[in-house]
C-alpha cells in the first residue's frame, strides 16, 4: 500500500449524516415562581375578566408558594394590576405603535416590568431580565428582544420623572394631574373631588390613601370573643372605632390561617363594614325590637355579624340574597346564628312586613374598595352608575315597606360617588315621606364626618373603605 493511499483520509459510511460540531448549548431561560404567579394573574384579569383576589390564592395554594415568594407574588399581581393605567401611560409613550396593537402576552411582560422598575426596589436587571425571559418563554425570541428594548426606555426615568412629563399640568387640569400621579381614571378621580368638596391637599390625600395597599381588618364575633382577645391571639391591634374590630400587623400573612378565623369566632371585614352594619343596631325604637332584615345579603359579612348582635338580644334576622351561589355563602357565613335565608330579589321579596330594622347593603359601583379589589378601578365604567342608582333605588324603596312604622332602614354603599349616595337617599324621602336621621350618632367615637346627616368613611381618614351610610325612620 502506498504512503499516498494511506494517509487519505476515510470516508464517512454512506448515508450517515457528518458529526455536528459540538458547543455550549443556550440554556433555557430561567423562571422565576413569583414572577410567574403574578403574570398568570394578569392573563387572567385581561383575558377572562378575572378577579385578582380570587385568581391569587389559588395559584399560591396551587404552586405551593408561601414566605418571600407569596410576599413578592402578591405584590406584584395586586400592585401592578392597580397602576395598569399609570403603567400604560408610561409603557405608550416609549412605543413606535399604539398600545391597542400590542399583543396581551406581551403587554402583560411589560406592565409586570415597568412595575417592578417604577414602583419596587427590584433591581433593574432582574425586572427586565426576569421580563424578557417570561416573553420568550411566551412568545419567541423576536418578542424578547420587544420586550428588552421598551423596558429598557422605561428604566431610563424614575416614575416621578414619568409623572412629570406625562401628567396634565396641576394649574389647569388639577384633577386630571392628581388622577395620573396615584394611578386612578380621571372620572374615579372627580367622583371623589366631588364627594370631598374639594380638588386640591384632601383629593390629593384621599386618592393617595386608596392607591396604597390596605391592612386587613378582622370583625370578633360577638358574644363568641372579644376584640382585646382577637388581638391577642393574632398579633394585631384593636381597632379604634369598631367595638368589634383588629387590625392585623402588615406581613400577617393569609388570615385565613388565623385560628379564630378557622374555628368561625373571627372574619375578614373591613372596619367601615362593620360600623355600617352595628350603626343599624343602634338606633333607638319604640315597640318592637325582634325582626331584623338584611335585604342584600350575599356574601354573608354585614349579615353574621347582624345575627350574633340578634342572638345576644333576643332577635332573629332574614337575609335575602338573589344569587343561590351567594345565598350558599350566607348560610355559611350564619351558620349557628339565628339567620334565615332566603334566595330571592330584594325588590320582590314576598317577605311579610313589619320588619323592625332593615339594613339595605346596596349592590353598588365598589368605588369605596378600590384599594381592596385592585383591578376594579380600571374595569368599572362611568355608565355603570346610571343602572346601578336604579337598582338601588327600587331596593331602598322596598326596604321602606317591608319595615314598620316606626322602624328604621339603614341604606349602605362601599362608594362615595353622590349619584349613588346623596342621590338615592334624597329621592327616597321625597318619594316616602320617610324621615332622615342624623346617623353621625350612631357611629360614636368616629371623628371628621362633616355636617350631616349621612356618614361618609373615607380611607385617609379613617382607615376604612369609603363606606356611606344613611338611616332613615318610616312615618
Amino acid at each position: 500500500m502506498s504512503p499516498d493511499r494511506e494517509r487519505r483520509p476515510s470516508r464517512p459510511s454512506r448515508g450517515r449524516p457528518a458529526p455536528r460540531k459540538q458547543g455550549p448549548r443556550r440554556p433555557p431561560p430561567y423562571e422565576d415562581p413569583a414572577r410567574r404567579v403574578a403574570f398568570e394573574v394578569l392573563r387572567a384579569v385581561r383575558e377572562r375578566d378575572a378577579y385578582a383576589n380570587l385568581v391569587l390564592p389559588e395559584l399560591l395554594r396551587e404552586r405551593r408558594l408561601d414566605g418571600r415568594d407569596a410576599a413578592l407574588a402578591t405584590e406584584l399581581a395586586y400592585g401592578t394590576s392597580r397602576a395598569v393605567g399609570l403603567l400604560d401611560e408610561i409603557i405608550a409613550a416609549n412605543l413606535d405603535r399604539p398600545l391597542s396593537k400590542v399583543d396581551g402576552v406581551v403587554l402583560d411582560c411589560l406592565r409586570l416590568g415597568a412595575y417592578q422598575l417604577l414602583r419596587t426596589r427590584v433591581p433593574e436587571h432582574a425586572a427586565v431580565d426576569s421580563m424578557v425571559n417570561m416573553a420568550r418563554l411566551e412568545g419567541g425570541s423576536h418578542v424578547a428582544g420587544f420586550v428588552n428594548a421598551v423596558l429598557r426606555k422605561v428604566s431610563e426615568k424614575d416614575e416621578a420623572a414619568w409623572l412629570d412629563e406625562l401628567a396634565p399640568d396641576p394649574e389647569t387640569d388639577a384633577i386630571g394631574n392628581l388622577a395620573l400621579r396615584t394611578a386612578h381614571p380621571r372620572w374615579v378621580a372627580r367622583a371623589f373631588a366631588e364627594a370631598l368638596g374639594d380638588k386640591g391637599p384632601e383629593l390629593k390625600a384621599a386618592l393617595e390613601a386608596d392607591d396604597a395597599r390596605p391592612a386587613v381588618h378582622l370583625v370578633a364575633r360577638p358574644g363568641e370573643i372579644s376584640a382585646d382577645e382577637l388581638a391577642a391571639i393574632t398579633g394585631g391591634d384593636v381597632a379604634p372605632y369598631s367595638p368589634y374590630g383588629v387590625h392585623l400587623p402588615p406581613g400577617a400573612g393569609d388570615p385565613g390561617d388565623a385560628e379564630p378565623v378557622r374555628e368561625r369566632l373571627a372574619a375578614v371585614q373591613d372596619e367601615g363594614s362593620q360600623l355600617c352594619a352595628v350603626a343599624l343596631t343602634k338606633v333607638p325604637l319604640a315597640g318592637s325590637d325582634e325582626r331584623w332584615l338584611d335585604l342584600c345579603a350575599g356574601p354573608g359579612g354585614k349579615a353574621a355579624l347582624l345575627g350574633a348582635l340578634a342572638g345576644l338580644s333576643g332577635a332573629r334576622v332574614d337575609a335575602v340574597e338573589q344569587a343561590p351561589h351567594r345565598a350558599r355563602l350566607v348560610e355559611k357565613a350564619t351558620e349557628g346564628l339565628p339567620v334565615t335565608v332566603h334566595v330571592a330579589d330584594g325588590r320582590e321579596s314576598g317577605l311579610e312586613p313589619g320588619f323592625d330594622r332593615v339594613l339595605v347593603d346596596a349592590p353598588c359601583s365598589g368605588l369605596g374598595s378600590l384599594r381592596r379589589r385592585p383591578e376594579a378601578r380600571w374595569r368599572r365604567k362611568p355608565s355603570d352608575v346610571a343602572d346601578l342608582t336604579k337598582l338601588q333605588g327600587q331596593l331602598l324603596a322596598s326596604a321602606l315597606e317591608l319595615v314598620r312604622p316606626g322602624g328604621v332602614v339603614a341604606y349602605v354603599v362601599c362608594s362615595p360617588h353622590l349619584a349613588e349616595t346623596e342621590g338615592v337617599v334624597g329621592d327616597a324621602a321625597r318619594r316616602t315621606k320617610a324621615e332622615v336621621l342624623d346617623a353621625r350618632e350612631f357611629f360614636p367615637g368616629v371623628p371628621q364626618l362633616g355636617d350631616g346627616p349621612y356618614v361618609q368613611l373615607w380611607p385617609h381618614r379613617h382607615g376604612t373603605d369609603a363606606m356611606f351610610c344613611a338611616v332613615l325612620r318610616r312615618p
